[in-house]
């Protein structure tokens, strides 16, 4: 079986249970159990007015947000899911900022909850650029089930692979 590379870095004993389930075959019906719907956000204005909610109840003061799309030159193997970016221009007299999120396409067939998870991971982006204690703080209290949900996202990725 192929090796579970998008759990790099998670215990060796984790990574034995986690890959006998795959060997046995197992894991996508485990997911598919656990995870069972698709969302229905599918374009990218939908998936605007999606992010925006989440701003909207959590991140309401973080700076606004100019374009949230989805897009397919973001990809688990080179190692992004999303990215939130931000630019600052100068027009007339104006300093104008644009803040952008952008999130894999691979997402519009993933289950709700893990873009859930990454739109949670970008807006606390907002806040926070550094991947540190509060960036992981603000995750959780906007996802109280944030790190659950990018174990078995890494988990649906490895599936996802092994079904290619």
């Amino acid at each position: 079986m192929k090796p579970l590379k998008y759990l790099q870095g998670y215990p060796p004993d984790i990574l034995r249970q986690i890959q006998a389930i795959a060997d046995q075959g197992k894991l996508g019906r485990w997911l598919t159990s656990k995870y069972p719907d698709r969302h229905d956000i599918q374009s990218d204005k939908s998936l605007y007015q999606y992010v925006d909610g989440y701003k909207q109840r959590y991140v309401r003061n973080a700076s606004s947000l100019s374009k949230v799309y989805y897009d397919n030159k973001q990809n688990p193997i080179t190692g992004t899911l999303g990215t939130n970016t931000f630019v600052s221009r100068v027009q007339g007299g104006k300093l104008k900022a644009n803040n952008e999120i952008r999130i894999a396409t691979l997402f519009r067939d993933a289950p709700e909850a893990f873009l859930r998870m990454i739109v949670v991971h970008e807006l606390a982006h907002l806040k926070e650029k550094e991947h540190n204690k509060a960036f992981y703080q603000l995750c959780c209290h906007m996802e109280p089930d944030y790190h659950q949900l990018e174990f078995d996202m890494r988990l649906w990725l490895n599936w996802r692979d092994q079904q290619a």
